[in-house]
């Protein structure tokens, strides 16, 4: 079934038209990347050439797609907006909020037990509204619109940092926050800086150990977790057509670890077989019959560097099997040398879980290739070490693999199969350990692996690798093992070496499913209310942030100078604190109780200067609020990379802080700030973070004539009396200026539709 259909002929009739008119603005041949953002102008036919990483210029996006845990704010604020309907097409995914402790049919159980409230508010919203709903067991966001949504040349945002998945089939799907889809729900046009072009070319052919995995792990190492920021990544070459669309697609799911707006591929002969495996095949007719549009131009694939602002080329024949990590996932190593960078670094050599899955890698290939893996351990008679896991994505693939007799290998080896959702690679995983302190290892098929973020133990050493790899090291439970290399003492003492892994791409009998979890929302939603109790702890109607009182903002306080890397895990952690993703002022409680105090190298402990006492961050800034003291933040490299959860940047918004002043930001963290009228600046000298000092009282000023590209001053009131200032940087264009003034572009978006 192809959804939307009618929507995706109007895009493709409009194609031609719309590429040629931005060959004639550009007076150039055209990336793919520039085709489909030319070719979503809202304003139409492009009549200019925009500056890549310069110009801010208004787009129309197809469609937007929800999480739940997102999703409950992002509606929220939606209910806000004054509309009768959503103006694109839109889905609900219900993939966040079950945990991973037991096995898949007792967990999703319990989940739909506890999460009654929170679904049955997303599944009333939804029908109001005239959005699709997944239920829970469905699947993971990501994979579910690749099967069903995803199509090559449109345009899409999500609510996750890993929307880009959708990149596999050819789409420009772009990681938002709550704020951003609330605006293209409303029919507004969605802002996004014109971004810089980075072109990945891809030669040879994967073969044995390596997989598709492994390109993104070879390209985090290179471009590291901030070297794709400001730029969308395009893949091509004959390496790049060789590929699967599920394995493009986890390619593009972790762009988002290398800080890339979004990640992309062509449409070719791989992407046209997927969309017909998956009952699209009237998609892939009207994409075969613009395909000249759905690639790059010929001429800047023969000569990319003239076309891309930065070319890397990968040679896939000679790629070899990668494991990244630990605590970050551009920590890049080739199999070859990661046994001893284990040793040498002293990290824990035995492996106690190995975990498959996710939204990054539960694709039908990616099953199959652990399951040759995992069937070789039965037949050779080797008992498998550590625990072992298994996320399948969807329940498409769940029910196909476990027609094909897959997860029933993976079950004789000891494997558990859990609920189709994120489960412990966004940290719900109620994971069994007798020690959750203990220093320990964990491999996983996901995309992050921060501290802490599988299972809430800061000495967790999480690696990422491909499914197979992370289910070789399973079954060796050692991480000096290499499966390409060594042998293994099976159970009656002989030396067994595991072969290369075996795949399919496409399931032979085709897919199957009884029942994907799909609910179509009602044909009227006037009538159907959403119901929100007053008194409940998961859920809370918002109120509107207040405006800007239009004069310079002095007497701040110091509220944390967080020290090194401080991603929206540690602003906001997940796990146990996603229950209240829709309850603003419960989750506030778990706001930057994760990032390190530069003071005292301490989470979740700070000065509070009405007291001179040290105490948990929230709390000291409600004392700070109830005092009506205004605080900053100040921060390092990057921050607020990671998830694209806008909870970061609302709870200081709700809690009072009045602006973040950092060394560089993570782009949709800067995005969600703007969003809710946070200010958000930068150091315009970096060493300036070290004149912070803990009891200072400070002053932004310049606001009176805030425009874009002029700088603000930081004024420093120090203890001893002694001052300090600087001028902060910032990149807030006019439109985003009045964001701030108003308080927020949601209280724009009322005041437009009530007029």
């Amino acid at each position: 079934m192809a959804f939307d259909l009618d929507m995706i002929k109007k895009v493709y009739d409009r194609y031609g038209t719309r590429v040629a008119a931005a060959r004639k603005a550009t007076g150039k041949h055209l990336t793919l990347t520039e085709k489909i953002l030319y070719a979503h102008l809202s304003e139409g036919d492009a009549r200019q050439a925009f500056g890549r990483g310069v110009d801010y210029v208004d787009f129309a996006p197809d469609r937007v797609a929800m999480q739940d845990a997102t999703a409950q704010m992002a509606l929220l604020q939606f209910m806000q907006a004054g509309r009768p309907q959503v103006a694109v097409p839109s889905t609900v995914h219900c993939d966040h909020l079950i945990q991973a402790k037991i096995g898949a049919n007792e967990d999703l159980s319990t989940a739909k037990d506890i999460n009654k409230e929170v679904y049955d508010f997303l599944a009333s919203v939804s029908d109001k509204y005239g959005i699709g709903f997944w239920k829970p067991g469905a699947g993971i966001i990501h994979q579910v619109v690749l099967e069903n949504y995803a199509f090559p040349g449109g345009m899409m945002i999500g609510t996750d940092s890993h929307t880009p998945n959708a990149g596999g089939l050819g789409m420009i799907a772009i990681g938002v926050g709550g704020a951003d889809a609330c605006d293209v729900m409303a029919g507004l046009p969605w802002e996004l800086k014109f971004p810089k072009l980075i072109g990945v070319k891809l030669t040879g052919k994967l073969s044995g150990w390596t997989s598709a995995k492994d390109v993104i792990l070879k390209v985090a190492g290179i471009l590291t977790v901030k070297g794709g920021t400001g730029a969308i990544v395009e893949y091509f070459g004959e390496g790049a057509q060789s590929l699967s669309a599920t394995g493009k697609g986890t390619i593009c799911n972790m762009g988002a670890e290398i800080g890339a707006t979004t990640s992309v591929f062509g449409y070719d002969e791989k992407a046209a077989t997927y969309l017909k495996g998956t009952k699209r095949a009237e998609i892939a007719g009207l994409a075969d019959a613009i395909k000249e549009h759905l690639t790059g131009d010929p001429q800047v694939y023969a000569n990319p560097e003239q076309y891309f602002d930065q070319v890397i080329e990968i040679n896939l024949t000679e790629l070899e099997p990668h494991v990244n990590g630990p605590f970050t996932p551009d920590l890049a190593w080739p199999i070859s040398k990661f046994a001893t960078a284990v040793k040498e670094n002293n990290w824990p050599v035995k492996l106690e879980v190995g975990l498959i899955g996710s939204c990054t890698n539960s694709s039908y290939e990616d099953i199959t290739r652990s399951a040759s893996i995992a069937k070789q351990a039965i037949d050779k008679h080797l008992k498998t070490k550590a625990e072992f896991t298994i996320t399948p994505g969807s329940e498409l693939v769940r029910y196909t693999v476990e027609r094909d007799g897959y997860l029933g290998t993976f079950e004789s080896m000891g494997g558990v199969v859990l609920a189709n959702a994120c489960g412990p690679c966004i940290g719900q995983w109620a994971r069994h350990t007798d020690d959750p302190t203990r220093k320990n290892s964990i491999i996983t098929s996901f995309n992050r692996n921060f501290a802490k973020r599988q299972d809430g133990n800061p000495n967790t050493h999480a690696f990422v690798a491909s499914p197979e790899i992370v289910t070789a090291f399973a079954i060796a439970g050692d991480l000096t093992f290499n499966p390409l290399t060594d042998t293994l003492t099976n159970e009656h003492g002989q030396q067994v070496k595991l072969d290369e892994p075996l795949g399919i791409e496409m399931p032979v009998k085709g897919y199957a499913v009884e029942d994907a979890g799909y609910q179509a929302p009602a044909e009227d939603g006037s009538q159907v209310e959403v119901k929100v109790d007053p008194k409940s702890s998961r859920l809370q109607l918002l109120e509107p942030f207040t405006a800007w009182e239009g004069t310079d903002i002095t007497g701040l306080k110091l509220l944390i100078k967080a020290k090194g890397k401080c991603t929206t895990d540690h602003i906001s952690m997940a796990g146990p604190w996603l229950k209240f993703r829709g309850h603003l002022d419960n989750i506030s409680n778990n706001m930057l109780i994760g990032a390190i105090n530069y003071f005292n190298g301490t989470a979740d402990s700070v000065k509070n200067e009405l007291t001179g006492q040290y105490g948990p961050v929230p709390a000291t800034q409600r004392d700070y609020k109830a005092h009506s003291i205004g605080t900053i933040v100040v921060g390092d490299e990057n921050y607020g990379e990671g998830s694209s959860r806008e909870h970061a940047a609302m709870e200081p918004r709700h809690l009072g802080v009045r602006a973040i002043l950092v060394k560089s930001f993570a782009r949709i963290h800067e995005t969600n700030l703007k969003k809710q009228g946070m200010l958000a600046i930068t150091f315009a000298d970096s060493n300036d973070y070290e004149k912070i000092q803990e009891d200072d009282t400070i002053d932004i000023t310049g606001l009176t004539h805030f425009m874009p590209g002029k700088p603000l001053m930081v004024m420093l009131h120090h203890k001893d009396g002694s001052l300090d200032s600087f001028p902060v940087n910032h990149t807030y264009n006019a439109q985003q200026i009045e964001w701030f003034k108003a308080g927020g572009a949601l209280n724009i978006i009322r005041r437009q539709m009530v007029n």
